[in-house]
């Protein structure tokens, strides 16, 4: 309401100006006129009449409108009649009544009790000028002007009715399209942070074929896949689910919706095989308008790396305990049956069954193995262990012993001549794992006539177990990953991927430290760390 009054009050300053100035300028030009044309006369009514409307026109220029009363408005044009009035006095100047036409149009516009206000008094001023002037003539003649100017401010007060009602149906509708802006922005603001709160990336695609949506994160793809979801910038590599069969760019997901194709949760890798690389999920679904016309298309995009290097980490894991479980259960199954069949035959039916023991003994070693690492807490696992103070060199000998026919299958040599007398603060069977693991991988990571070196020491604060291979040696890309849960650094040697990562935790347990040292081509040290004095007493349950 306040708007429309200050418009109002404007709109009326402007009116006044620009009718009170052009009335201005014609009664100058007729007061010129007359001045060269009519010397001799006397013209002293018209000029009163002249200064009555400059002045009229200078307060249009200087009057803050906006600021006054609305009825100060009519001040101007009732006293431009008038002036106008004392000019028609002059009988010589006929014609000039029709100047009343500018204050009567004027006045039409302010409302109808001002126009009928400054109708009367035309008509009574013109009624007493032709009175006093004691005119004769044909009556028509005088009452034409009045008429026509009484005409000419009917014809502005309609108009001015009309404006006005244009004007109000105009707010009305700008009232509502403001309305309907406001509340189309805020579905789009609602719309931009809902798309920003989903973890997928969406894209939008006009008929057009113009990118004219996406949210945050699309952007957080795009970093991860340079020109993702642009026309204009190839992508590198792309790949079908299986990582391997290359996708062209013709046949790639946003091209295809772009020619009107759908696809639901197609998985498509990005990057090279043998880099690290991005697999996105991706469905295509076509817009239409209103009238069922095509619209573009959008299409989704979520990041299932990390779910699809599970679920291939899982089948790598499962297809290698199936490995490591079916060798010893088929030798457990295999020599319970010899046992059977060597009933008659009391020592061969012992050997026997003294293998299938053995064998059974590894199958619990592997499901406690897997357990230990199911069971995993912040990435490590729990322990029992019962500490105390143990001949290290012992135990080291006599897993060097147990693995040394192993070793010879491959023409593979353990020396351990340097296991010199050491002792330390420990559970002896935890450590006997730990070694066994160690010797193991020195056995099966080594080269056909390789050699294996075991040695002990101690400074008499900690005790030192080093397991040095001659074999293939590890990559420092895979040395920062050895200690990982299901990790291989090679998938052509048998093995759950679990061995070094709970080798580590049980030494952590003690107190200890495993590190390696290695470089391809060179073999591989492994030195364990364990302390050599107590630092408590009894049984205590620690948490690698």
């Amino acid at each position: 309401m306040a708007a429309t009054e200050d418009r109002d009050a404007d709109l009326r300053g402007r009116v006044a100006m620009l009718n009170q100035l052009l009335l201005c300028v014609i009664l100058v030009v007729i007061v010129l006129a007359v001045a060269i044309t009519d010397r001799a006369a006397d013209h002293s009514l018209l000029l009163v009449a002249t200064v009555i409307v400059l002045a009229g026109g200078a307060a249009t220029l200087v009057v803050p409108w906006a600021r006054i009363a609305r009825a100060w408005v009519y001040v101007i044009p009732l006293a431009d009649i008038v002036a106008i009035g004392l000019a028609r006095s002059e009988q010589h100047l006929l014609g000039i009544e029709l100047l009343w036409a500018f204050p009567v149009m004027w006045m039409a516009t302010l409302g109808l009790t001002a126009f009928l206000t400054a109708a009367a008094l035309v008509l009574v001023e013109f009624g007493a000028i032709i009175a006093l002037a004691g005119a004769s003539g044909s009556a028509v003649s005088y009452l034409l002007p009045a008429a026509v100017i009484v005409a000419i401010g009917v014809t502005s007060y309609v108009s001015s009715r009309r404006y006005r009602a244009q004007r109000v149906l105009l707010d009305k509708q700008t009232a509502l399209l403001s309305g309907a802006l406001s509340r189309a922005q805020g579905h789009e603001e609602l719309m931009t942070d809902v798309l920003d709160a989903v973890d997928f990336g969406v894209i939008r695609i006009t008929a057009d074929g113009e990118v004219s949506v996406f949210n945050e994160a699309l952007g957080r793809i795009q970093r991860s896949i340079p020109g993702f979801g642009r026309l204009d910038r190839p992508i590198g590599d792309a790949y079908a689910a299986d990582g391997v069969t290359r996708i062209e760019e013709p046949d790639r997901p946003l091209r295809r919706a772009l020619r009107g194709e759908l696809f639901e949760n197609e998985v498509i890798w990005f990057g090279p095989p043998d880099q690290p690389r991005t697999a996105l999920s991706m469905t295509a679904r076509q817009l239409r308008s209103g009238d069922g016309a095509p619209a573009g298309c959008v299409i989704v995009a979520r990041d299932v790396t990390a779910e699809l290097t599970a679920l291939r980490a899982r089948d790598r894991l499962v297809s290698s305990i199936s490995h490591e479980l079916r060798t010893p259960l088929t030798s457990v199954l295999g020599y319970i049956d010899l046992a059977i069949d060597h009933l008659d035959r009391p020592d061969d039916a012992a050997r026997d069954l003294d293998v299938a023991a053995k064998n059974g003994e590894r199958l619990l070693e592997i499901i406690a193995d897997i357990l230990a690492a199911s069971s995993t807490s912040r990435g490590s696992i729990d322990l029992t262990i019962s500490p105390k103070q143990i001949d290290v060199a012992e135990l080291v000998q006599q897993a060097a012993e147990a693995w040394r026919a192993r070793a010879a299958y491959t023409s593979i040599s353990i020396d351990a001549t340097d296991v010199l007398p050491a002792s330390a603060w420990a559970d002896a069977a935890r450590i006997r794992q730990v070694v066994d693991n160690l010797v193991s991988n020195a056995v099966k990571y080594n080269v056909d006539g390789g050699s294996i070196a075991v040695r002990t020491s101690s400074d008499g604060t900690s005790t030192f177990i080093d397991v040095q291979d001659s074999g293939v040696g590890i990559s420092a890309e895979d040395q920062r990953r050895l200690f990982e849960q299901y990790f291989r650094a090679r998938r052509d040697v048998e093995g759950s991927g679990l061995g070094l990562s709970i080798s580590r935790d049980i030494v952590r347990a003690h107190g200890g430290d495993i590190t390696v040292r290695s470089a391809p081509g060179t073999g591989s040290t492994f030195t364990v760390r364990l302390p050599a004095q107590p630092r408590g007493q009894g049984d205590r349950e620690l948490h690698a």
